[in-house]
C-alpha cells in the first residue's frame, strides 16, 4: 500500500514539474473576497440575520485547468434574540483548503471556477459588548463554491461568486449542550493578483 502511495506522489510531481516546465503562466495567486451572507437554516432554533464576511485564499495551480486553495475566513451573523441572549453575534472562523477547477469560456479571457474544499473552523458567541460568551472549538465541515473570473489587466481579476459553507459543532450554553448547524450562502466578489 505505501508502494502505491509513493507512487502516487511522485507522478503528482513529475506531472506539475512537467507542466512548469512548458509553461511560462503564473501559476500562484492571492484572492481576497467579501460579501453578503444568508442562513439557510435555523442555529439551534434561532433565527439569524443577513450576515457578511471576507476570506483570504493563496491559490498554486499544478496543472492546466486544476489547483489547490488554501487560506482563512471569517463570516457573521448576528441574531436579535436567541439561546444565548438578546443581540448576540455568532461568528465562524478558521481555515478552508481545497480542490479549484477553472476553465475559460471558448477562446475568451473570461473563466468559470469550481470549488471544492475542507473546513477547519470554530463558532465564537459575542454578547452585544462584543466579549466572547462561548466557543465551540475547532472542527471539520466542508465548503462548496463557484464563480466567475473576469481578467483586468497585469495579472489582476475580479471573481464573483457563490460560496456554501457548513460546519456543526457542539456548545454548551448554561449547562445545555446544543448542536450548533451553522450552513449558509454567500454571495462574494473578490478581488485575485496573479505571481
Amino acid at each position: 500500500m505505501k508502494t502505491k502511495a509513493l507512487l502516487c506522489i511522485i507522478s503528482i510531481v513529475l506531472i506539475s514539474v512537467t507542466t512548469l516546465a512548458q509553461e511560462n503562466e503564473k501559476r500562484f495567486s492571492f484572492e481576497f473576497s467579501s460579501g453578503a451572507s444568508v442562513a439557510t437554516q435555523k442555529l439551534a432554533g434561532t433565527s439569524l440575520n443577513t450576515g457578511y464576511g471576507f476570506e483570504g485564499i493563496f491559490h498554486y495551480r499544478f496543472l492546466p485547468n486544476t489547483g489547490i486553495y488554501a487560506g482563512w475566513g471569517l463570516n457573521s451573523f448576528g441574531a436579535d434574540e436567541s439561546f444565548a441572549g438578546n443581540d448576540v453575534c455568532f461568528e465562524e472562523t478558521g481555515y478552508v483548503i481545497g480542490l479549484q477547477f477553472k476553465r475559460p469560456f471558448g477562446d475568451s479571457s473570461l473563466q468559470y471556477y469550481l470549488r471544492a474544499g475542507a473546513l477547519y473552523n470554530h463558532i465564537e458567541t459575542e454578547n452585544a459588548e462584543g466579549d466572547i460568551i462561548n466557543d465551540t472549538g475547532h472542527g471539520l465541515g466542508w465548503q462548496l463554491a463557484g464563480g466567475i473570473d473576469f481578467q483586468l489587466g497585469n495579472n489582476w481579476s475580479l471573481t464573483p461568486g457563490l460560496k456554501f459553507n457548513a460546519l456543526s459543532r457542539n456548545a454548551e450554553f448554561e449547562e445545555v449542550s446544543r448542536k450548533l448547524v451553522y450552513n449558509y450562502i454567500s454571495l462574494r466578489v473578490g478581488i485575485a493578483k496573479q505571481f
